[in-house]
């Protein structure tokens, strides 16, 4: 028998819904008692933000750092602020703790969303594990202060991660289409998410070996992305005169190419040059005149700086601790969720294994810009999600134990299957 095989539930139905209840009524707390007992500091993306979003509803022109037409950033995220700011008339009050407490909200609903996840591919056990561990995570609760693109992102990654997994149990057009609705939605806030579609449905490809049938789902996914990106697209074709899918922001990616972060190396002339120009040049001496230097920072050096440390989101003080150990309990989280997506792989052909491709693609993605840690934040519910599978894989060994010793078996309610 497996190592990793069914696991039942270790209580009735109405002392699970009992724990769920308490766990969403702690997690609320935390975020709203957060939100509303610290002095939240603002970040330089903040103010550039607040400048691009009143420009927007007082003249009429979406332009990041620009006082003309842009599509440096994509729209999700200053459309969610705009639609607040006027909710709650921004001419008279700040428009900042609508937001947090809008961002609270869509914190829990992630968490709900993960759950799901959860349950669908470990039962009932990894459901409470994942929902659990998202509750008492700080970066969970400190980000709800930060005016910026995370909590917003992490929902609609999720989401699409959810639709994604019905899509390839379900294999019709309208899941299929659906699911490219999602990720249409979370591109408006993440452009690099893109590449999921990709990775999604290669992956099909992969464990079905139906070329045929893969394509058609994958033109069906397209097209939901696609009307959902459709009115972005348009303005820009109209606007600045260019296709643009996502955004132009090239910061980012030119900043990426330094080694360690430092920015004054010298090894290019940057005179005359745009950054575009420099990255390539960057790249090509690095990687040919420095390669080892240039072959680890695009891989372990970079996977550590965006791994390493949790996220703090924008600041705030007094510090409010959530769990002591944060530290190590970030880690935990991270080594928890490889070594499960490790496990995993020993039986791929299901789609249980989409949140490893998912965190595969993510961080592959990640490795072609600078690295922060406030980049793990949209990746951490998908290894917890992982976690929360180990942890329901691991409890079904030990009740597998129990029952081999001659242990009274637990009771016979609800039968799920762990995925690892």
């Amino acid at each position: 028998m497996s190592v990793f095989s069914s696991v039942r539930t270790l209580a009735g139905k109405p002392a699970t819904i009992v724990a769920f209840a308490l766990i969403f009524t702690l997690a609320a707390y935390l975020r709203f008692d957060f939100i509303s007992s610290v002095t939240h500091h603002v970040t330089h993306d903040t103010i550039y933000y607040d400048k691009m979003v009143r420009q927007l509803l007082e003249q009429g022109v979406y332009g990041y750092k620009s006082e003309s037409p842009n599509a440096q950033v994509a729209p999700g995220y200053p459309l969610f602020m705009a639609a607040v700011y006027k909710l709650v008339g921004y001419a008279d009050r700040d428009p900042y703790p609508a937001i947090r407490c809008m961002q609270a909200l869509m914190s829990l609903a992630t968490m709900a969303i993960a759950a799901r996840i959860a349950h669908q591919l470990g039962g009932t056990v990894a459901a409470l594990a994942t929902a659990a561990a998202m509750a008492v995570y700080p970066p969970f609760i400190w980000a709800n202060g930060a005016i910026l693109t995370e909590t917003l992102a992490a929902l609609l990654l999720l989401l699409y991660l959810r639709l994604q997994l019905s899509a390839l149990d379900k294999l019709t057009p309208h899941s299929s289409m659906l699911a490219g609705a999602a990720l249409g939605l979370a591109m408006l806030t993440r452009s690099e998410y893109a590449v999921l579609l990709v990775a999604s449905y290669a992956f099909l490809w992969l464990i079905r070996r139906d070329t045929f049938r893969t394509a058609k789902l994958l033109f069906f996914a397209m097209l939901g992305t696609a009307l959902v990106l459709s009115p972005w697209v348009v303005r820009n074709a109209f606007t600045l005169h260019k296709p643009i899918i996502a955004s132009t922001q090239v910061n980012p990616f030119a900043a990426g190419t330094y080694p360690n972060k430092n920015y004054e190396d010298g090894l290019v002339d940057r005179h005359g040059k745009t950054q575009m120009e420099v990255a390539k040049e960057r790249l090509r001496i690095g990687f040919t005149q420095h390669t080892w230097t240039y072959v680890k920072w695009y891989t372990v050096g970079k996977l550590r700086a965006i791994y390493g440390r949790m996220f703090f989101g924008a600041g705030h003080s007094p510090l409010y601790p959530v769990i002591p150990l944060r530290q190590p309990v970030h880690v935990a989280i991270v080594l928890g969720g490889l070594l499960a997506g490790a496990l995993q792989l020993r039986k791929w052909r299901r789609t249980a294994l989409l949140p490893v491709v998912f965190l595969a693609a993510i961080s592959v993605t990640r490795l072609a810009f600078v690295p922060e840690y406030r980049y793990n934040f949209t990746a951490m519910p998908i290894l917890i999600v992982l976690d929360g599978l180990l942890v329901a894989a691991v409890i079904g060994r030990l009740l597998q134990h129990d029952r081999r010793s001659g242990s009274p078996a637990p009771p016979k309610e609800e039968l799920t299957h762990a995925a690892l």
